[in-house]
């Protein structure tokens, strides 16, 4: 019995091979630009069978409109939302393709390998059709495995499935909708807008349901900012000095925002200064170590602590999981299971020579169990380090790994524990608060270094106590307005609003970056006068519904994940959105004049590329 299986990318496949080959293998490429095939007797589940390993490079089938489509001038844009689609192998995935037909002429079973998402559920689809073009009686089976690792590797040989056609559907959605809506809105953008701005040269407006939604995050902020009108404020400070320690102590009240009521009160305490302590209160406190990591969490915090953009960390974590270091980077499960051995994993950490000693620790007694969060995706197990750095690593992958393996240790440490203290005073009947921190055990600090709880001593005070504040005055300030937003901040309005998914988070922020709707300086997220003018050029159309905020695509999302579960048909999302994106378009082309005339207002202020 001959079996073929087929990784979602050639590095997958050498290391599915050199597991379940034991290292004795035989190569063979398909030609000479051609994908590595690797030959090995293998037994399946009891079945002695000649095992073909090898790889394709991501989705194979491309999906166009009809030749008579293709011309931006020989169709109108709406048109597209109807237009016949055609799918075909892409041209620079043909060779791919070939080898597969090849291969699969002669097997009995073909087995998926891709990864274990709705992406790779859909490439895996792709696969079978292409294998059965040759070999319609194939039997496809689906391998599930989160790191290819020895393990999981010949567990999911043990565990065969059949690939879940609901992901396939959701996928084909997703794909067909982006292209329809996608197509059609870029398509009347730049033909009615590319002529607004002289120095795009061309150059495409392209629409997205991802990426607008996203933009308009980045304009709305911004525009917060520009709309911003400080107000005036005024407080009370009260400060005491004791035992050569200096105590600022907090108004209740906080701030006023009327100086003259603000003055009553500072008069009132002026004139009965005498501070008394009405309670002293010490208690325990803690802080909470980190939940296990999530693909959102990995690339919002690395993106903050790393200060590595989120694309590329994304593009570090797939290679590092693809060399087998780090498990499946794509994952919304932040709990693992009871019966995960998370021993053996720290084990591997001992022999650093930064975190090996906390490592060490763990084993030797102060391990306690991984907080469970609230998500499982019941595909892939929280993000975590599966084999010990090599000295091979670049500057920018040693810090991505480290922070996978610092974020697991510090999972399976104990929280911070400290000891709370806060001491109110009454002045005039103004109450005042003072905090205090002492830091007992550090615990999950010691090796988490991202996270700083910062120690504040206060001296010692009795209820009951009176004493005269050293410093007490009325001051003003005025309101700041919000800052702007950094890709930390955007990566979660994106998750907390459902725009886009763990995988692809990432890429819709470079899209927008690549299309110089937005830059980026010290660290801060600002949109284009490109960008700015498209969002208020949409937002000047009076709908129910804003291509500009997450609403939309939220529900397009939700859609997707209902295929999944089987609560919605393919054919029912398709047709419901784009219905609602039809109607949204012929509303857009209705007020293309009135869209045009509020460009060119924001375009004359010049905001800052173009």
């Amino acid at each position: 019995m001959k079996v073929l299986c087929v990784a979602e990318k050639p590095s997958i496949a050498r290391g599915i091979t050199n597991i379940l080959s034991n290292g004795h293998w035989e190569s063979k490429k398909h030609r000479k630009d051609g994908m590595m095939n690797y030959y090995f007797p293998f037994n399946l589940n009891g079945e002695h069978c000649d095992m073909v390993v090898t790889a394709v490079i991501g989705h194979l089938m491309n999906y166009d409109f009809s030749v008579q489509y293709k011309s931006w001038f020989k169709c109108q844009p709406i048109q597209l939302f109807e237009a016949p689609i055609v799918k075909n192998v892409y041209k620079h995935a043909e060779h791919v393709a070939d080898n597969l037909r090849k291969e699969s002429r002669n097997a009995q079973k073909l087995i998926i390998w891709t990864d274990c998402d709705r992406e790779g559920e859909n490439i895996g689809s792709e696969i079978s059709d292409v294998c059965r073009e040759k070999n319609k009686n194939i039997d496809v089976y689906r391998a599930r495995f989160s790191v290819v690792q020895d393990g999981e590797i010949r567990n999911a040989c043990r565990r065969l499935v059949r690939l879940d056609e609901r992901q396939i559907d959701a996928v084909n959605v997703r794909i067909e909708l982006d292209l329809r809506i996608g197509a059609s809105f870029t398509r009347f953008q730049t033909l009615n807008f590319n002529r607004l701005f002289a120095d795009l040269n061309g150059k495409l407006i392209s629409f997205g349901t991802c990426q607008f939604p996203t933009l308009g995050f980045v304009v709305t902020r911004y525009l917060q900012i520009q709309n911003f009108v400080s107000e005036d404020f005024w407080k009370i400070e009260v400060s005491h000095t004791k035992n050569n320690s200096t105590v600022a102590f907090n108004w209740k009240r906080e701030k006023l925002f009327d100086r003259f009521i603000c003055f009553i009160y500072y008069e009132k305490c002026m004139k009965n200064c005498l501070a008394k302590v009405v309670s002293m209160i010490q208690k325990p406190k803690s802080k909470w170590k980190p939940l296990p990591l999530t693909t959102v969490e990995l690339i919002k915090f690395g993106s903050k602590y790393l200060k590595i953009p989120s694309d590329e960390i994304m593009t570090i974590s797939e290679k590092l999981y693809n060399q087998g270091y780090i498990s499946y980077p794509r994952t919304e499960t932040d709990q693992f299971k009871d019966d995960f051995d998370l021993n053996s994993l720290i084990n591997i950490q001992t022999n650093n020579n930064k975190w090996g000693g906390y490592a060490q620790s763990l084993l030797q007694g102060k391990f306690v169990k991984p907080r469970k969060g609230k998500n499982n995706d019941q595909a892939h197990p929280p993000i975590h380090p599966t084999k010990a750095m090599t000295n091979d690593f670049t500057i920018k992958e040693q810090k991505v790994y480290e922070f996978i393996v610092r974020r697991f240790l510090a999972c399976c440490s104990d929280d911070a524990k400290g000891s709370e203290t806060i001491v109110t005073i009454n002045i005039a009947d103004e109450l005042f608060t003072a905090n205090g921190l002492m830091i007992l055990e550090e615990n999950y600090l010691n090796v988490y270094i991202y996270d700083k709880w910062g120690e504040k001593s206060i001296p010692f005070y009795q209820e009951g106590e009176t004493f005269i504040p050293t410093k007490m005055e009325m001051t003003s300030g005025s309101t700041s307005p919000p800052k702007p937003l950094t890709e930390p901040d955007l990566i979660g309005l994106m998750d907390k609003n459902g725009i886009g998914t763990d995988a692809t988070i990432h890429e819709h922020i470079k899209k927008i970056k690549e299309r110089e709707y937005i830059y980026e300086e010290n660290h801060y997220l600002y949109p284009t006068t490109l960008g700015v003018a498209l969002v208020e050029g949409y937002n000047s159309v009076e709908s129910n519904i804003s291509l500009t905020k997450p609403n939309l695509r939220k529900m397009l999302e939700e859609s997707l994940q209902n295929i999944c579960k089987g609560e919605q048909s393919k054919n029912d999302v398709l047709r419901k959105d784009l219905t609602l994106y039809k109607n949204v378009f012929v509303k857009i082309s209705n007020e293309e004049k009135k869209i045009s005339q509020v460009i060119i207002i924001f375009k004359q202020y010049n905001f800052f590329i173009y």
